[in-house]
């Protein structure tokens, strides 16, 4: 597979989910080159584990050991920290975003929108606080960074700062 190539990303993905075809959503989840595998119990992880890493053997793919962690009770996935208790934003991230000045250009409130908008879940009602924030993306606004635009940026900065935990269903 040649690297480089529009679709070489979609490949590989499809290579992946062919390795771990009988596995997956039953003890292993693969995106690109992310594995997280799960079970209910210890003895039952290692069990898991021993399997995804013989067929990893099998198949001559090559882990690295560095970026790797095992019997871990949470750990950052896609961006998000993914525990028993839910799905939470992740932390680092979110300091980040809420140390952010308003923005004084267009593409100052584009930057603000993509990181906001990862952990739009989180928030109850995204579109309709951002509204004003995305009215000054439209083509031929001119750009007014007015109060109610503050208050749509401050407020979901607001809101990514104190977001819940998603649980997922029983």
């Amino acid at each position: 597979m040649p690297f480089g190539l529009c679709n070489a990303p979609a490949t590989f993905q499809r290579c992946m989910m062919s390795i771990f075809s009988d596995m997956l959503e039953k003890y292993i989840e693969v995106f690109m080159d992310d594995f997280s595998v799960f079970g209910n119990s210890f003895d039952h992880c290692l069990d898991n584990l021993t399997n995804v890493l013989k067929r990893c053997t099998e198949t001559n793919l090559t882990l690295s050991w560095e970026k790797s962690h095992f019997m871990v009770k949470s750990g950052i996935v896609l961006g998000h920290v993914i525990s028993d208790k839910g799905i939470e934003v992740d932390r680092a991230k979110i300091e980040v975003i809420a140390k952010l000045p308003p923005p004084t250009s267009v593409k100052g409130v584009r930057s603000f929108l993509g990181h906001a908008g990862f952990y739009r879940r989180f928030i109850k009602d995204f579109s309709k606080i951002s509204r004003p924030l995305c009215n000054l993306l439209a083509k031929d606004s001119t750009f007014v960074f007015n109060n109610e635009c503050l208050h749509a940026f401050e407020s979901l900065k607001d809101k990514l700062t104190s977001t819940p935990v998603i649980m997922p269903p029983d």
